[in-house]
């Protein structure tokens, strides 16, 4: 069985003053021991953040990594060996902003998800759709694209190590949800595509919904069979809010 997993990007949020009231608050929920949950403040907060949480079961991890796993000459960046050196588990790569907004390309999530796993990080693979491509019908040929490009040249076998959390981008941040069923539809076909690879490994690897998850959606969204968890934004930067939906999962 699954482990349910709720994860909460923090995105660019947060002062340290904050940032240190909602560690306090996260310490104040009463988090189901079933639930794995991982948090992703900025770069900036991720040390304050291992220190305020290094007594509670709540992992933390980037938002992004650079392409190159080491050292170099890449102003601006941080490896994955440097965050993993902060003390970060984990890291979002390919998350719809990053793509859309800073033009990342498949390519470029590749080599972060690869540089990622050479660091000893657990990656959270974000793939999805924008409005326009459902609308035109386009969602599980954008979403096999995505995910076909990192099977491709990681192999599947880095899926044991792997999560993939599905975000349609019209649902981001609008208030607007895909259907428990809509998600569902989605999730199935992501471990259907993994399932082709490999069956074993398809049917361990955790799905995430990323899409406006909030305490009143959560459980709806977390009873299908191929949703595993969510990858939460707003609603993760309120600790009750986020404590509830943690309970949700592991319901």
């Amino acid at each position: 069985m699954r482990r349910p997993l709720v994860a909460g990007n923090w995105k660019m949020n947060g002062t340290r003053a904050s940032v240190a009231e909602l560690i306090e608050a996260l310490r104040q929920q009463g988090i189901p021991e079933m639930v794995e949950v991982v948090v992703f403040p900025t770069t900036l907060h991720l040390m304050q953040v291992v220190s305020g949480l290094e007594d509670m079961a709540i992992a933390v991890g980037a938002q992004d990594c650079a392409v190159d796993a080491g050292f170099g000459a890449l102003t601006g960046e941080e490896s994955a060996s440097q965050l993993a050196d902060a003390g970060s588990s984990w890291v979002l790569v390919g998350h719809s902003e990053r793509r859309l907004i800073l033009g990342e390309s498949d390519e470029v999530v590749s080599k972060k998800f690869a540089a990622a796993l050479v660091c000893g990080m657990t990656p959270v693979l974000c793939l999805g759709e924008t409005l326009e491509q459902r609308q035109a019908g386009q969602t599980l040929e954008v979403v096999e694209r995505q995910l076909a490009r990192i099977l491709a040249d990681a192999g599947v076998s880095a899926f044991e190590r792997a999560v993939v959390a599905y975000e349609p981008v019209w649902a981001i941040g609008t208030g607007l949800t895909a259907t428990p069923q809509q998600a569902q539809e989605v999730h199935s076909a992501i471990r259907e595509q993994l399932s082709r690879e490999d069956q074993r490994i398809a049917e361990g690897v955790r799905l995430l919904y990323g899409g406006s998850v909030k305490a009143e959606n959560a459980a709806e969204l977390f009873g299908m069979p191929d949703i595993d968890g969510g990858l939460i934004g707003g609603a993760s930067l309120k600790a009750n809010d986020f404590g509830a939906i943690c309970r949700a999962a592991g319901n």
